[in-house]
């Protein structure tokens, strides 16, 4: 069965929040269970640093956020997971698109124009803000995505526009040096990693870190979880008085967790009166009854570096197994390859080109006399001698053909096969000739 490549990134700047669970990782790891997927998780720690050169909050970020994948039920055994730094072949191709994309789809990136708009607001030069790294993101992410050929990529609306870019990428790539037959890359399509794209926050904005609305997903354990859903926006309305259930994001987040027959039977409490006390309360063990085994898990791993180490070392040899010679052939594509490899190829070639000659084969009958026959490439036998009282006077009859060809022909005591044309067995034995000249 041909499985489809799906590949699943995240940055590490920051700690994971339920946002981030319920939008991006359960769902992924969902996913990745299915026999027809073959999925790519990687930390992408060469993104974050066009956003953070704060090393220890990078580091910490990296680890935290590999243990709460595995943690959450991320299968190493199954998936390919690896960290971004660990696989020098995608800058590497980050660079060669580089080479090919135009500056002017780049200047029309959302990141990137929004950084000019803020430094021309604040009466900068437009680009006193941007470094290289932020306005080549999108080739860095056309090459974490097109290094393993990934046909699906779950992304959020606004990740949509690097999407596309990647397909342009892979589009000009394949126009400058590949075949139409044989392009180096497959056009990925985005797709939505979950119903619940973007889970808000406490006081129902999108949940994010840069509005201080987040509910955590391990950090802090239950006490932080009960703490931040105390702090979601309600109204209020008392015990016993009717709550609209729309009215905050708590009853959004409960749905995130809840099976349906669960959502609306809260929903219906909530109409009669149910306490916005109680319902955090319940939102906040239903939470709890999910991701609570997984903090454990998530602890012991936080605890054991080298456990982390040794998974994601595993996962860089996985991927490194298809990105090295994917990359050698672009390498050559580009006309990057080894100085020796042309020759080497050619002398391949020429003693490939020997083996396939014709041959000579002496051999002697149970009537005690002795023959040779001339035997094609394909195995096709070409013709065959009369018999000879000694195996030396057949070999000089070999000798002579191998060195006067088809002049040899003239009086020789051979017999054509069956069907074998003169001029087939004058070609065969004028590369005897070449090789001897040669």
């Amino acid at each position: 069965m041909t499985k489809k490549r799906v590949l699943t990134g995240i940055n590490t700047t920051g700690t994971l929040h339920i946002g981030n669970y319920v939008g991006a990782i359960r769902p992924a790891i969902q996913d990745s269970r299915a026999p027809d997927v073959e999925s790519f998780f990687f930390l992408a720690d060469l993104h974050a640093l066009i956003k953070c050169q704060d090393p220890a909050r990078i580091e910490r970020s990296r680890m935290q956020i590999a243990a709460t994948w595995l943690a959450a039920g991320l299968d190493p055994e199954r998936v390919t997971f690896y960290r971004q730094s660990d696989i020098p072949e995608i800058p590497l191709l980050c660079w060669m698109f580089d080479c090919v994309m135009s500056k002017g789809l780049l200047n029309r990136a959302h990141a990137y124009k929004a950084a000019v708009d803020q430094a021309v607001a604040a009466g900068k030069d437009p680009d006193a803000d941007v470094s290289m790294g932020l306005f080549s993101y999108p080739v860095l992410m056309a090459a974490d995505i097109l290094m393993f050929n990934a046909e699906e990529v779950p992304v959020g609306h606004d990740q949509l526009q690097h999407l596309e870019m990647a397909r342009e990428a892979a589009q000009r790539f394949n126009n400058l040096y590949a075949s139409p037959e044989h392009p180096f890359f497959v056009l990925p399509q985005a797709t939505g990693g979950s119903a619940v794209e973007v889970l808000p926050g406490l006081d129902g904005r999108k949940m994010s870190k840069s509005y201080n609305n987040v509910i955590p997903l391990f950090e802090g354990g239950r006490a932080a979880l009960d703490a931040a859903i105390a702090r979601i926006v309600t109204d209020s309305r008392a015990p016993g008085e009717p709550k609209d259930p729309e009215s905050t994001s708590l009853t959004v987040i409960y749905d995130a967790f809840a099976a349906p027959e669960e959502r609306e039977a809260f929903r219906t409490e909530l109409r009669g009166g149910l306490g916005w006390g109680e319902a955090k309360k319940r939102l906040a063990d239903k939470i709890d009854a999910e991701i609570g085994p997984m903090r454990a898990r998530y602890e012991d791993l936080m605890a054991h570096p080298e456990v982390l180490e040794e998974i994601l070392q595993e996962g860089a040899r996985k991927a490194r197994a298809i990105a090295t010679p994917f990359m050698a052939e672009l390498r050559r594509a580009v006309g990057l390859k080894a100085f020796t490899e042309g020759a080497a190829a050619r002398a391949a070639a020429k003693k490939a080109e020997k083996k396939a000659k014709a041959v000579f084969k002496q051999y002697r009958e149970k009537d005690g006399r002795f023959y040779f026959k001339l035997i094609s490439p394909a195995g096709e036998e070409l013709l065959v001698s009369t018999g000879f009282d000694s195996g030396r006077d057949a070999g000089v009859w070999v000798g002579r053909l191998k060195k006067e060809g088809e002049a040899a022909l003239e009086g020789a005591p051979v017999v054509f096969a069956e069907g074998v044309a003169r001029d087939a067995v004058a070609a065969a034995l004028l590369t005897f000739i070449e090789d001897e000249e040669a």
